[in-house]
């Protein structure tokens, strides 16, 4: 049976580290839209600059270039038993697009679709956003506060350089997170109706999130 994992939550609530640790467990693409837009800004693509013009405001892009751009990558080959989505859907809205996505992708195929919702304050969250590097070359994702790190401006694993993504400053994390309780919030409600919603306390350790995490797959993979 196909898996279909979304993770959804406030940025900073670790969907994307869980999502490259769980990628390499089971062997399913781990999609970060962020990733996929931001690959269409660098390329100076129209998409790209349309996309641009929004998300360093800290607002959404339109749900038509998103939703474009993410059936692209569904497609692919290496999606066929299964996916993570880590940043998308991000409203009602693309939750909708997301549905005649996986309409047309899936067909009559048996599917198992779940959304992990991570829970965790605001307050915690844009001392995470602001604490946050990622790696340039090998995109691990580090927080300067909470890692011994005897280094803060090159990679432990590889030795790339770490940045800061420009919308991981306070002034935009808290508009990012007003478009996220006013557009991305009711999804829980959503797929909570639907009887597709697992809550993740997002405020754990790593470890004990993705303990958490892959204990709440097993419970739930033929539910």
């Amino acid at each position: 049976m196909k898996q279909e994992y979304i993770f959804i939550g406030p940025p900073g609530s670790g969907k994307g580290t869980q999502t490259i640790m769980l990628s390499k467990e089971t062997g399913f693409p781990h999609i970060d839209t962020g990733s996929l837009l931001r690959e269409e800004i660098a390329s100076g693509s129209e998409e790209g600059k349309i996309a641009d013009s929004f998300i360093s405001k800290g607002q959404l892009a339109p749900i038509e270039l998103v939703a474009k751009i993410i059936k692209n990558r569904l497609n692919k080959n290496d999606c066929k038993n299964g996916f993570i989505l880590d940043g998308y859907p991000r409203s009602t809205e693309q939750a909708e697009a997301l549905d005649k996505i996986l309409e047309e992708l899936d067909g009559n195929n048996q599917v198992n679709f779940k959304a992990f919702y991570f829970d965790v304050s605001e307050d915690k969250l844009i001392e995470r956003l602001v604490n946050r590097r990622s790696c340039s070359n090998c995109g691990a994702i580090f927080n300067l506060k909470t890692m011994n790190m005897k280094e803060t401006d090159k990679c432990p694993k590889c030795g790339g350089n770490l940045i800061r993504r420009n919308d991981d400053t306070e002034d935009v994390a808290k508009k990012r997170f007003d478009t996220y309780f006013s557009q991305t919030a009711p999804l829980v409600d959503l797929y909570r109706n639907r009887g597709k919603l697992v809550r993740i306390d997002a405020s754990l350790s790593i470890d004990e999130i993705h303990k958490n995490l892959t204990g709440a797959i097993k419970e739930n993979v033929n539910s």
